[in-house]
């Protein structure tokens, strides 16, 4: 049995997850998403990757700016859906909409809930050298990412880049989700309340955490650079350029952080050293380190700041 649903997401993340649920047989009565926003050099407009899929299979899109006006929530409880479903939508659902629909409003998360909760979960997962993360199916509740289990995935971090592991949860979190909606169908599925421990926060990105401190330990060094791999980007100052560093290997050696201990990318930190194995210097592709070092030499004793 389909059920008839709104889906409310933004970006590539969600987009599986809508993938998943029309090859399912549900209907999707309506996709919300973020109003289109300026980009690129002639910042012309650009619809998010979930508006565009939405419209190559003639669903209807609305961008509401908020859904804090009244006339919102009459015209979501109009569509009169058995659930919404909500991945990386990017804002926040008053309670006249997450009542609304017959089953609930129901949100895929990419961590392990109740740890990261909030806008950069997969992010701070790597940043802060997690071994682990996920995706977890919750019923929503107006608190933030505060409301009960339904189902979970997990998955090793490891040596991943955030765009890896976002690919990979995306992946997992579709199936999931997809998993969940038929266990609610069935009535075979039970909220589990999130432990009052262990809570933590995932705070949006800042520009200011972008720029590598060489005095941090490697290990620190190495998970900032995964963490905002591929974008933002940690990046460093080189020979005057704002350079990103996009991926890593932590090795030994020592010495002042920031110096190259070698003509191959070897910077020491401050326990350690990482040796730089793709980056990107502006207005420019990245590129791996042999490529980069072939139009900019860099040598052994030169300070990254």
């Amino acid at each position: 049995m389909s059920l008839r649903l709104a889906f409310m997401g933004t970006p590539q993340f969600a987009v599986p997850t809508l993938v998943e649920l029309i090859g399912q047989g549900h209907e999707i009565a309506c996709v919300y998403s973020q109003p289109p926003r300026p980009k690129g050099r002639g910042l012309a407009m650009e619809t998010s990757p979930v508006h565009a899929l939405a419209l190559s299979h003639k669903i209807a899109v609305r961008t509401p700016v908020s859904l804090k006006d009244p006339a919102q929530h009459e015209l979501f409880a109009a569509l009169q859906v058995d659930a919404a479903i909500v991945v990386a939508y990017g804002l926040l659902l008053p309670k006249a909409v997450l009542d609304a629909p017959r089953l609930g409003c129901f949100n895929l998360h990419g961590s392990l809930l109740p740890r990261w909760r909030g806008a950069a979960p997969i992010q701070r997962a790597i940043m802060a050298g997690d071994a682990q993360t996920g995706v977890m199916s919750m019923r929503m509740e107006e608190g933030l990412d505060t409301g009960p289990v339904l189902m979970a995935e997990r998955t090793a971090i490891g040596r991943k880049t955030y765009g890896e592991l976002q690919d990979e949860l995306a992946r997992l979190g579709a199936d999931l989700m997809a998993r969940t909606l038929a266990a609610l169908e069935r009535g075979s599925i039970t909220d589990r309340p999130q432990s009052l421990e262990g809570v933590c926060y995932a705070r949006k990105i800042e520009k200011s955490e972008t720029r590598i401190d060489w005095s941090k330990s490697a290990r620190e060094v190495d998970c900032l650079i995964r963490g905002l791999s591929p974008a933002p980007g940690a990046w460093s100052a080189v020979k005057g350029e704002r350079v990103k560093i996009l991926n890593c290997e932590p090795v030994e050696g020592s010495g002042p952080p920031g110096t190259l201990l070698d003509d191959a990318l070897t910077v020491a930190c401050g326990a350690g050293a990482v040796h730089l194995t793709r980056l990107q210097r502006p207005g420019k592709s990245a590129m791996d380190a042999h490529e980069l070092l072939r139009g900019f030499a860099l040598k052994k004793g030169e300070v990254l700041t």
